[in-house]
């Protein structure tokens, strides 16, 4: 059914890639059992370890379900989720100016929103997340969790359900993202405090109520976000090494 793999790509990636064409073609149909773990070491001439990555990568973008006692069953099509691992995963930085990109639009219209229909119980929650950040860094760690939570905090103000879930599905994203991001800022203490200016200025528009100057504080946020990433070394990147961003997990 399936021809060896070689070349200069991942073994898992070419594996994963393969079955996915077949799943996506029809080839493997819903309801379709995949070939055993056994049969597919043999068929593609690669090892148990490859083969249950990708069997495994195929899992996290919901094409495939393991069944108890039965094997691994081809689930029904659905929206898929984004795959940054694909055979074409872009190098880290590549990854995270991508995530940016994303995360402009979104959090832009996400602090407009908020500056028209947050609560004073949102704007405290934002106002403790904002805590919680100096607080993390103070105690010497990174704030990703916390400066996730100030950004969905800004989302969950919106009121809009559909833009929860958004940047609820792109939680794990964004972590990776600003992990990276955090990580490129704590080289320099003026970065830290250019990051923390930009969250207050974002969250004072928003308690403002000025939509548009919310708007322009997170996307201006984003912006030197970008160019703080400009200024990093290749040395840096280096030490960053590939971001592994799972799309179907649970912020």
């Amino acid at each position: 059914m399936f021809s060896k793999v070689s070349g200069p790509l991942r073994l898992a990636d070419q594996v994963a890639a393969m079955l996915s064409e077949e799943i996506e073609s029809g080839r493997l149909a819903e309801g379709d059992k995949l070939p055993t773990e056994v049969e597919l070491v043999k068929q593609l001439g690669v090892s148990r370890t490859v083969v249950r990555e990708a069997v495994s990568r195929l899992r996290s973008a919901g094409l495939v379900e393991p069944r108890q006692g039965r094997g691994v069953f081809v689930m029904p099509r659905r929206i898929r989720p984004l795959d940054l691992e694909a055979e074409t995963a872009q190098h880290t930085e590549s990854k995270v100016r991508l995530i940016v990109e994303v995360r402009r639009p979104i959090e832009g219209e996400a602090a407009y929103l908020a500056a028209t229909r947050a609560t004073p119980a949102d704007l405290a929650r934002m106002r403790q997340a904002l805590e919680a950040i100096d607080t993390a860094v103070a105690a010497g760690g990174d704030g990703v969790d916390e400066d996730l939570a100030f950004h969905r905090s800004i989302a969950e103000s919106t009121g809009n359900p559909v833009m929860v879930s958004t940047v609820r599905y792109l939680g794990e994203v964004l972590r990776s993202g600003i992990r990276v991001t955090r990580a490129n800022e704590a080289r320099s203490s003026d970065f830290l405090e250019a990051v923390r200016q930009e969250h207050h200025s974002i969250l004072a528009a928003i308690e403002a109520r000025d939509a548009e100057a919310a708007r322009d504080a997170a996307l201006l946020h984003l912006k030197h976000a970008a160019s703080r990433l400009n200024e990093a070394d290749e040395g840096f990147w280096a030490e960053t090494g590939n971001l592994e961003v799972d799309l179907d997990a649970t912020p």
